[in-house]
């Protein structure tokens, strides 16, 4: 079969959503495309979210490439015995910064640390939860929206003097596969009607991908690339907790972390010559932003969307 064949076949596959977002995908596409690791030894990635999860799945790959690790979470002590464990498995460095993404002056210093790091490679935006109730920070912003959205804003805000400094500097935001069943809902970024979780989490993953273009509009002329991915149906503890019967009902067909994890890690090395940037990714491949009608976002509301999620990151 030719090389246009197969991607049209993939291009099927991803369609039909089950087979595609299950292990079966990964399992099928990295024997069809020969899927070859880039070189990380020595870039310097930052990543929130480390500690458990994808985030932790991505930590390790990272560290047994021997990439540098800037450690971003909330939990002094897991970050610590993470560090550890990093280091044995081949890290060349781990350093940690403390921060809770739902509060606010605590992602501004989060972001501060990041831009005076001599360098920065990669800037991955991972952390976060899925939440079944309705929840208000201390900023008093919606709780899914306040981490998935806004603390990755105040953080690539404040990161942007490392990463210019970087050497092909990209940054690389973890949606999620929900973000198909979702449009950008201006009238309710808050999730203040009928707030539902898992509609919640879809959207604010929606808005990150909305956003992911227009960072990369504005960081291109700075040589940063700006990138989207999602990982699949993955068996995480997130997953399980806040998705018990999607959990039970998939169980064996679910991802495991590192499978899930894989196109993080491979968006964090491959060279960006090859990729550009503004894409949406799953297993190493481009794919649509929208399936269902009515959830593209038009250029207008991605431009509202920004000026509002702008205004509240400032404050």
């Amino acid at each position: 079969m030719t090389p246009s064949l197969l991607r049209r076949a993939d291009d099927v596959l991803d369609a039909l959503i089950v087979p595609s977002f299950t292990r079966l995908g990964p399992a099928i596409r990295r024997r069809v495309f020969d899927w070859q690791d880039p070189e990380l030894a020595g870039r310097t990635v930052a990543i929130t979210g480390p500690t458990s999860g994808l985030g932790k799945a991505t930590a390790q790959r990272l560290a047994r490439a021997n990439a540098h690790l800037v450690l971003i979470a909330r939990n002094p002590t897991k970050l610590e015995t993470l560090a550890e464990e990093l280091t044995e498995l081949g890290a060349a460095s781990t350093q940690s910064i403390l921060c809770d993404l739902s509060d606010l002056a605590a992602c501004r210093e989060a972001g501060d640390a990041l831009g005076a790091l001599s360098s920065l490679d990669a800037l991955v935006h991972n952390g976060g939860a899925l939440h079944g109730e309705r929840q208000v920070t201390g900023d008093g912003i919606e709780l899914t929206f306040a981490t998935h959205v806004v603390a990755p804003f105040v953080l690539t805000s404040g990161a942007v003097p490392a990463l210019a400094k970087g050497d092909d500097p990209r940054i690389v935001t973890v949606s999620s596969g929900g973000m198909y069943s979702a449009g950008l809902d201006l009238d309710d970024l808050q999730n203040e009607r009928d707030y539902q979780g898992a509609n919640a989490y879809a959207k604010a993953k929606r808005a990150q991908l909305d956003l992911t273009g227009e960072w990369a509009l504005r960081l291109s002329p700075m040589g940063i690339s700006v990138h989207a991915m999602h990982p699949g149906w993955a068996a995480t503890p997130g997953v399980t907790e806040a998705l018990p019967a999607f959990d039970k009902f998939l169980g064996p067909l679910l991802r495991s972390p590192d499978e899930g994890a894989d196109t993080i890690v491979w968006l964090c090395g491959v060279p960006s010559d090859r990729i550009g940037t503004d894409g949406f990714w799953l297993d190493r491949r481009r794919r649509p932003e929208a399936y269902r009608p009515g959830t593209r976002t038009s250029s207008a509301d991605v431009a509202e969307l920004w000026e509002r999620v702008q205004a509240l990151a400032a404050g």
